[in-house]
């Protein structure tokens, strides 16, 4: 596990990535197009900065144009500019992409920045930071080793400058992350937020004696998924349960996507459009000896949660809870969940890029 200390940002924080971009003279190039280039050119626009150009890297340049402009390749930008700045649009964990992007920022003055992955506006920017200060001090100072300390301030630093090498210092892979969760013993467990069952398979090869998982998954294409996975698994038992992680019974709104970004929501996003699905408590759906809970439910966390309680308080499971979906995700899911004062609280992350995949693992003390 990578390590460079860490310590949180100054406070009052007078300035954050925002306000260096709109006193920028230097051209603004966006890498990257998409969902994540639309949401970015909204938010720049509202310090009044404006795109020099865009470009995708070679395999993606086909002469094709995004918001008016041709898209670039990258031999192109440094042929056309001698000084600029760089802004990353998009996401990635994988290796070989990422080791590139280490490359570029080496070379030139590339930023990424933080934008919320659920569709409501709230930015984590100097306002917020000081604004929430008290809150994030108090989740800080609640987590139980010095590694996940400076993962916290790793990652608020990022999000008020914007800068890579928070990313890449505080990481962790998945045997890291497993080896956490093995301190207690997994024969049941809730998955909500399954997508296609992609971590009941990781869950396989962790945990040895794991015989039956819940699995929520209100997206349809993807509960057709999950479905098709619990037909052909041999090992153990699969429950599908076409229904979001919610903290009531009811019916919602839900943002669809067919993919890992479809939430329970009430706005419409770029790509996304609403539709009615079924919203269920955890402690409704699963009448079992629960050993852990899987929560990645694209926003739903806090609600996931308060439809837990009585699970939680009943068969003390270990925990995953995602905190990366909103901003104060990550001070407000850890302060909530202070009233188990029975457990470890723990933060880890999978390398990746920007600060996606940053989870809190609750293990119950002995």
């Amino acid at each position: 596990m990578p390590y460079s200390p860490f310590e949180l940002p100054e406070f009052p924080c007078k300035s954050d990535l925002w306000d260096r971009l709109a006193s920028e003279d230097k051209p603004i190039i966006v890498y990257g197009m998409g969902n994540g280039a639309d949401k970015l050119i909204h938010r720049l626009g509202e310090y009044g900065v404006e795109i020099s150009d865009f470009f995708a890297s070679d395999g993606f340049v086909r002469g094709h144009s995004f918001h008016g402009k041709r898209v670039k390749s990258f031999s192109e930008i440094k042929e056309e500019y001698t000084d600029f700045v760089i802004l990353l649009s998009f996401a990635t964990n994988r290796d070989e992409i990422l080791d590139q992007l280490m490359t570029i920022n080496n070379s030139y003055e590339m930023y990424i920045p933080d934008m919320p992955v659920a569709l409501e506006n709230e930015y984590f920017d100097r306002d917020f930071y000081n604004c929430h200060y008290s809150e994030i001090i108090t989740a800080y100072n609640s987590l139980s080793d010095e590694y996940s300390r400076n993962c916290f301030a790793a990652i608020v630093n990022y999000k008020l400058t914007g800068e890579m090498k928070y990313l890449l210092s505080a990481y962790s892979d998945k045997s890291d992350i497993y080896g956490l969760l093995l301190q207690k013993n997994v024969r049941v467990a809730v998955d909500a937020g399954a997508y296609n069952g992609d971590t009941i398979r990781e869950m396989k090869n962790y945990f040895s004696d794991i015989k039956t998982v819940y699995a929520l998954e209100p997206d349809t294409r993807n509960f057709k998924k999950l479905c098709r996975y619990r037909e052909a698994e041999n090992g153990i038992g699969v429950i599908p349960i076409n229904a979001a992680a919610w903290s009531e019974d009811r019916t919602g709104s839900f943002s669809v996507s067919g993919n890992r970004n479809s939430s329970v929501s009430s706005t419409v996003s770029f790509e996304h459009k609403l539709v009615d699905v079924d919203l269920i408590r955890i402690d409704t759906a699963v009448n079992d000896n629960v050993d852990f809970i899987k929560y990645d439910v694209e926003g739903a966390e806090y609600d996931a949660l308060l439809g837990s309680d009585v699970t939680i308080s009943r068969c003390r499971p270990s925990l995953l809870i995602s905190l990366y979906h909103k901003s104060r995700d990550l001070f407000e899911l850890i302060n909530y969940m202070q009233k188990y004062s029975d457990y470890s609280f723990y933060l880890r992350r999978v390398r990746c890029v920007p600060a996606w995949e940053l989870d809190l693992i609750m293990i119950p003390k002995m």
